[in-house]
C-alpha cells in the first residue's frame, strides 16, 4: 500500500443554511453554472452539494426545526454556516486546538456526511465563524 503525500490544509467545503433547498439551488445550478454532486444527508439536515473548483458548496436544509440547521435558521436566517477544512491529520489537529486553548465542540472526531471523519470547532474560539474540520 502506497501512502500518500501529505496535501496540506485546505477548504474541503463551505456550508451554507437554506430555507428550502427547492428555491435555492436554482441560483447555484442554473445561474452560477456549478455542477450538481450527489451528497448524503447528515445530522437532521438534507444537503445538495455543487463543485466550486475543488472546494464544494453545501446547501443545508433543516429536516425539522430542533436540528442544528433549523436553530441557526430560526435565530439568524439563511447564510453561510460553517467552513470546513481537510487537514492530513484530523487527530494531531485537534491536539493542536486543544493546547492552543481552542473550544472543541466534538472532543473526538466523529462520522459525518458521506462517511468522513469530522469534528466541529466552537465558534467562540474561531473569531465567530463555526469550523468543521474533516481529514478527507
Amino acid at each position: 500500500m502506497t501512502q500518500s503525500s501529505p496535501r496540506g490544509t485546505r477548504i474541503s467545503h463551505i456550508g451554507i443554511a437554506v430555507e428550502a433547498l427547492a428555491k435555492s439551488i436554482p441560483f447555484f445550478r442554473d445561474v452560477l453554472d456549478l455542477p450538481e454532486v450527489p451528497l448524503d444527508d447528515s445530522d437532521g439536515a438534507s444537503i445538495v452539494g455543487f463543485t466550486a473548483g475543488e472546494p464544494l458548496v453545501e446547501l443545508l436544509e433543516a429536516g425539522d426545526r430542533s436540528s442544528p440547521i433549523g436553530k441557526f435558521v430560526a435565530s439568524r436566517g439563511p447564510g453561510i454556516h460553517h467552513i470546513c477544512f481537510s487537514v492530513d491529520d484530523l487527530d494531531a489537529t485537534l491536539e493542536r486546538c486543544r493546547r492552543a486553548g481552542i473550544q472543541l465542540i466534538d472532543e473526538k472526531p466523529r462520522i459525518g456526511a458521506e462517511g468522513k471523519r469530522i469534528a466541529f470547532l466552537n465558534p467562540k474560539s474561531t473569531g465567530g465563524v463555526l469550523v468543521e474540520l474533516s481529514d478527507h
